[in-house]
């Protein structure tokens, strides 16, 4: 699954991210790029659990594929 996010300037913004990611149950294989400004994830979990932890954390999700 890969998650277009906006609003990260730095690693410690992708850091953020991926600690987000990583409070998630059932994703595996997180891997956040700041270049890309996208998120690539394994495993199963609820898009809609996914665009909130990571809003909560002050970043946009612009969509998940």
């Amino acid at each position: 699954m890969k998650i277009k996010i906006e609003g990260m300037s730095c690693q410690h913004c992708a850091g953020h991210v991926t600690e987000a990611l990583k409070s998630i149950a059932g994703l595996t294989d997180i891997k956040v790029s700041l270049e890309e400004k996208c998120a690539t994830v394994s495993g199963s979990a609820d898009p809609n659990l996914i665009k909130t932890a990571i809003e909560e954390e002050g970043y946009d999700v612009v969509g998940i594929e």
